[in-house]
């Protein structure tokens, strides 16, 4: 099992959840967060600077069966990349165990019900 954390913008939020979702990704938790990147530039917005230091962005943590990650960091890359200077960041983490707390059940059975086996 793998637990696979994605940093991405705001804005992209929506259009990863619906390429998740295609791709059969039907449980994840996500976050606001903020942190503070590369770039350290203000912006000037009429007339105004803006501290661009620290920025706001979703964090979406999934675990996930071994053999589903590379399709879920595929389908998060293809709706969250712009090109642009902070797209995000990627991680994935090896778990070494799920349990289900309500029925016990141990290891990749314990990430989904055994009727909806794929």
């Amino acid at each position: 099992m793998k637990k696979i954390e994605a940093i991405i913008r705001k804005t992209k939020f929506e259009e990863v959840k619906e390429a998740l979702l295609d791709a059969d990704i039907e449980w994840f938790s996500y976050y606001d967060v903020r942190g503070i990147g590369k770039s350290r530039q203000g912006r000037i917005y009429r007339g105004v600077v803006y501290d661009t230091s620290s920025i706001e962005r979703i964090l979406i943590s999934i675990v996930v069966r071994d053999k589903n990650a590379e399709k879920t960091v595929a389908a998060i890359i293809q709706a969250a990349h712009t090109g642009e200077i902070g797209d995000g960041r990627i991680f994935v983490i090896p778990i070494e165990e799920a349990v289900r707390i309500r029925t016990g059940e141990r290891g990749d059975i314990a990430l989904y019900n055994a009727e909806q086996e794929k």
